[in-house]
């Protein structure tokens, strides 16, 4: 009989299946998710938070950012907020009042509609007072169709526009014929008890200007019947600061633009003007979009 205690022991190991090992990839992949979700949700704050003046004022910097680097300083101005561009006014921009603040926009709004309607009634005020003159003469009733009205951006115009055989003016001169000065004088008192200032054009037709000196041309004519113009107005009672502009346009800006040559392009053309169209022609079109706000001294250690 074999002796037990010399066989071998076999020891039988189970090896168990199990996931293999994946590493940390998934974790860089999620926390790059989540670092963008804080920044779109960082952003859309920011957008929320800040006022329209501001974002204006990053929109005109994107689109011209060489305006910014000429001006010099720390973005478009310097700021009195420890954070650059904040403080306690929402509306500055980094030391600079936005005009277009949400509250100024809203003023504006405001001061249009209501210049509006002022010249609404004026617009009924001096047809009512234009037909009750041209009424009281039979002579001036065929003028009716001569004079226009009509709101325009800059405000409300009038035009005295020529007919083939109604002419306003002496033929190739500025001296207003009688009913023209009858109708000029008219509409100078009426504009008097008014605020507003006025803009006064001349233009004619694109014939060529024959008469005159030499130099003379639709340029000049059209400068002396608008100055001309301006004279019976003040004959007729409106005060002459109220004038701001009196040009003489030739045939640069008819009526009929098919046909350049027609009489109605002739015409004398008088604008009520409204408070952002005066301002524009006070300043030849320049306006500026900011007003600059003077920054506070830095004291030392800030």
């Amino acid at each position: 009989m074999a002796d037990e205690s010399q066989r071998p022991i076999v020891v039988k190991k189970i090896k168990k299946g199990g996931h293999g090992h994946h590493g940390g990839a998934w974790k860089i992949a999620y926390a790059d998710f989540v670092t963008a979700m804080m920044a779109f949700f960082l952003l859309m704050w920011l957008l929320g938070s800040t006022s329209s003046g501001i974002l204006a004022g990053i929109s005109d910097y994107f689109r011209t950012p060489l305006k910014t680097a000429l001006q010099g300083g720390e973005g478009t101005g310097a700021s009195t907020s420890v954070i650059k561009g904040g403080g306690t006014d929402l509306t500055k921009s980094t030391g600079v009042v936005a005009k277009g603040s949400p509250r100024e926009q809203t003023e504006k709004v405001r001061s249009r509609g209501e210049q509006e309607k002022k010249m609404r009634q004026l617009e009924q005020r001096i047809k009512q007072q234009l037909d009750m003159t041209l009424s009281k003469n039979e002579a001036l009733k065929a003028l009716e169709n001569q004079i226009r009205m009509e709101m325009t951006p800059d405000g409300l115009r009038i035009m005295i526009i020529d007919e083939q055989n109604r002419p306003m003016f002496q033929s190739g001169g500025f001296v207003p014929l009688d009913h023209t000065r009858l109708i000029l004088q008219q509409i100078g008192r009426e504009l008097n008890g008014i605020d507003n200032h006025i803009s006064i054009s001349g233009h004619t037709d694109a014939n060529r200007f024959s008469g005159g000196g030499a130099g003379y041309t639709n340029w000049e004519l059209s400068a002396d019947r608008a100055n001309a113009a301006r004279r019976e107005m003040v004959a007729g009672g409106m005060a002459d600061e109220k004038v701001l502009r009196v040009v003489g346009l030739g045939a640069a800006d008819p009526i009929n633009k098919q046909n350049v040559f027609s009489s109605e392009n002739r015409r004398i053309a008088i604008v009520i003007l409204t408070k952002e169209a005066e301002e524009r022609i006070r300043t030849d079109g320049v306006s500026d979009q900011t007003e600059q706000v003077p920054a506070a001294p830095v004291k030392e250690g800030q």
